[in-house]
């Protein structure tokens, strides 16, 4: 299983308190938010092994929300390939070096995290919305592959009430 994360709720793009976005960090609702996400995820199954996260602050500070709330904590990655613009196929490449079989969680940002899914799933770029804190699980064979994923499930917050 391959979870695509889309980093939580952060302060405001452009606040001055951030002149380097990539400091920015999440808001204290949104860690409260994502860990009621994570927190019901977890009664339905969600355990990754190994999470990879962008080393923006606010992806950093999602990946640790998850690392929390797990009962098995997970390995922690951050991967600079989860950094805005990267390259998908990077991602396949050292997912499927580091995996050894486990469910692994990529966290990163908006518009990236769409058009990964895509790549994934052999569907459009823009195919699948993906709201700050939502969480995809794709299903792949021996390896992942673009194209070759298939969408188990999307969960978002308003979906899941926070």
């Amino acid at each position: 299983m391959l979870y695509l994360i889309r980093h939580a709720w952060a302060g405001q793009h452009g606040d001055p308190r951030w002149p380097d976005d990539n400091l920015r960090p999440l808001t204290k609702d949104g860690k409260k938010r994502f860990k009621a996400v994570v927190e019901r995820l977890l009664a339905a199954g969600f355990a990754p092994e190994l999470i990879a996260t962008s080393p923006l602050v606010r992806a950093r500070e999602t990946a640790d929300v998850i690392v929390r709330v797990l009962p098995e904590e997970p390995e922690l990655i951050e991967l600079e390939e989860l950094a805005p613009g990267s390259q998908l196929d990077r991602l396949i490449a050292w997912t499927n070096q580091q995996s050894r079989g486990r469910d692994v969680a990529w966290v990163g940002h908006a518009p990236d995290i769409s058009m990964w899914a895509g790549g994934l799933l052999g569907a459009a770029p823009s195919a699948i919305a993906f709201g700050k804190g939502a969480v995809a699980a794709l299903e792949f064979g021996d390896r992942i592959e673009r194209a070759n994923g298939e969408l188990c499930w999307l969960a978002t917050a308003k979906l899941l009430g926070e």
